[in-house]
């Protein structure tokens, strides 16, 4: 299997925002897994379209996809993959995709579905740039012009979201309410509608994702169940189960964990 994975050799303008390019050839039908994330996942394909992902329920997917915050690793089988991947932070992503994200949650929806023909257009132009970086200006400028159709997430849900990333999961969820005044129903309300998920469930998903850096990068077990929050060794191996389908091993050596050098294979490209 040959991996190509290129990324910005610049900030995004937007913040929330994380892309990554990949060109993945395979000698024959293969099969990744994708890894939860705390983030909403576009992919923008532009190859030969050969591979198709499952979500929970068994339907097949293919083609430019969107995914709202999951809550367990779905399989992809493929042959070839020329794509860019963008990470959105669930605060802009409703702006950006124009969908309420409880209705992503946990789901693929085809990028024709949400964008139309703007999808289309978009395509076609990574399809005929031979440049990543300029591959990268391309769906910027795309996911920019569609930010200004909308408005992000309201302050108090964006506040209580980056209160749980801040803390890496570590804040507890019964008191975000009590300190933005509201009720606890109401933020519980406002937060699943707009982010995906439950302010626990994302709790949850920000933990195992730092804990899975952490084992990626060499740390025992022992060593990030307790630097995570976890209340014990077993309870961080219950979590990766959740939310990998697999064992803590396995799960460490996906390769589809994340956009950062210890994640990936290393044949990448600037």
């Amino acid at each position: 299997m040959a991996w190509e994975i290129a990324r910005p050799s610049w900030t995004p303008a937007l913040r929330g925002v994380d892309m990554a390019g990949f060109r993945i050839h395979g000698d024959g039908p293969a099969q990744l897994r994708v890894i939860p994330h705390p983030a909403v996942t576009v992919v923008v394909e532009f190859g030969d379209d050969r591979f198709d992902v499952r979500d929970s329920t068994g339907r097949s997917h293919s083609g430019s996809l969107a995914l709202g915050l999951s809550g367990s690793a779905a399989p992809v089988r493929f042959e070839d993959i020329e794509c860019v991947q963008v990470r959105l932070s669930p605060v802009v992503a409703h702006a950006i995709l124009g969908c309420p994200l409880a209705e992503l949650s946990g789901k693929f929806v085809g990028l024709d579905d949400l964008w139309g023909r703007d999808a289309t257009r978009l395509r076609e132009r990574l399809r005929e740039t031979q440049s990543w970086q300029e591959r990268f200006v391309l769906v910027g400028t795309a996911l920019s012009a569609r930010l200004r159709d909308d408005r992000p997430a309201d302050p108090e849900v964006a506040w209580a979201w980056h209160q749980i990333i801040v803390s890496r999961g570590r804040f507890r969820v019964e008191h975000l309410a009590g300190r933005l005044g509201w009720s606890r129903q109401r933020l519980w309300s406002r937060f699943s509608t707009q982010i995906g998920v439950t302010p626990k469930r994302a709790a949850m998903l920000v933990r195992f994702d730092h804990a899975m850096h952490q084992l990626v990068r060499g740390h025992s077990p022992a060593q990030v169940a307790a630097d995570s929050g976890y209340a014990d060794q077993s309870h961080l191996y219950r979590d990766v189960r959740e939310f990998t389908g697999a064992a803590l091993t396995s799960a460490a050596g996906e390769p589809w964990l994340a956009v950062d050098d210890r994640a990936w294979p290393s044949s990448t490209v600037g």
